[in-house]
């Protein structure tokens, strides 16, 4: 039905449906067979349902994203995309399943694993809060950090300066990404694992709602965008997404379904992008960088 009405929408407004997006792959590996389990309640572990997040450990500035206007998305969408959005149930036997799967990385993730995750990968991270005065003081790290998946993959030329079309694309796409990420979180205000499983030990303790992953839903949307921009290297991009979501799992602090469910919320997030002109034009520019 959502590929439907965007097509009939790109239609409508004279775009070319050779030109839309590249549909999403399938679940894969561990995100597969978990979300092959019952994820409704189990009566035998109940009392994990009552927990959440809660009220005292609200940001105000995760929250003020939630009223910032959009950049390519309209304030139904988000709304639509929200209401489409659910885990698994504290007490079922997915959630059990997941969190058994994180004492097991506890367990085997080397020095190496930690390092790569909790100090390369973790800090990694654009907001646009700080964008605002360039004076502040992540200001150069921070406009790093948004063509981080572009350096990674191409190389350190991928700059600001040198591909500035590419750069305002992702400005507008990772604001949006922030919107609904806190939108989603602060909706459903899922517990993190380590709050169900005493036994978890993570490698940081985090101040927002675990569901969906924010980290995971600006690795997959960035690297779906960066392979409309240069769909030879699709794989690649998507290699390292993937290996940033999972790096949430070896931290102890993600459950695989706040992975997967990131991954299949950026898919429909650039789905509604595509139906604003706006976008499709910014998309153009930074396209013509790359030829």
């Amino acid at each position: 039905m959502q590929k439907t009405l965007l097509l009939l929408t790109l239609v409508a407004t004279g775009y070319s449906y050779a030109q839309s997006l590249h549909p999403l792959e399938p679940a894969k590996n561990h995100y597969a067979e978990l979300q092959k389990l019952d994820a409704q309640p189990n009566p035998q572990r109940s009392e994990l349902d009552a927990l959440s997040f809660t009220p005292d450990q609200y940001n105000s500035v995760a929250l003020s994203y939630t009223l910032m206007a959009p950049a390519y998305l309209t304030q139904v969408q988000i709304e639509e995309l929200k209401n489409e959005m659910a885990f698994p149930a504290n007490s079922s036997d997915q959630t059990r399943a997941e969190l058994d799967f994180l004492l097991e990385w506890q367990q085997k993730r080397t020095p190496e694993q930690v390092h790569r995750t909790s100090k390369v990968l973790a800090p990694i991270g654009y907001w646009p809060h700080m964008n605002v005065k360039k004076d502040h003081e992540r200001y150069e790290k921070n406009v790093k950090d948004l063509m981080f998946e572009g350096r990674e993959m191409l190389g350190v030329h991928c700059t600001e300066e040198n591909y500035p079309a590419t750069f305002k694309l992702l400005q507008g796409v990772t604001k949006d990404m922030r919107i609904m990420e806190f939108t989603v979180k602060y909706h459903l205000l899922r517990a993190r694992p380590y709050v169900l499983e005493p036994k978890l030990q993570p490698l940081a303790i985090m101040g927002s709602p675990s569901f969906a992953s924010g980290h995971t839903l600006w690795a997959y949307i960035q690297a779906f965008v960066w392979s409309e921009l240069l769909p030879e290297k699709r794989q690649q991009f998507l290699d390292l997404a993937y290996e940033i979501g999972e790096s949430r799992e070896i931290m102890g602090i993600h459950y695989p379904s706040d992975e997967e469910a990131a991954r299949v919320l950026a898919h429909d997030m650039l789905t509604a992008m595509w139906t604003n002109p706006k976008f499709r034009e910014d998309i153009r520019a930074a396209k013509v960088e790359w030829e």
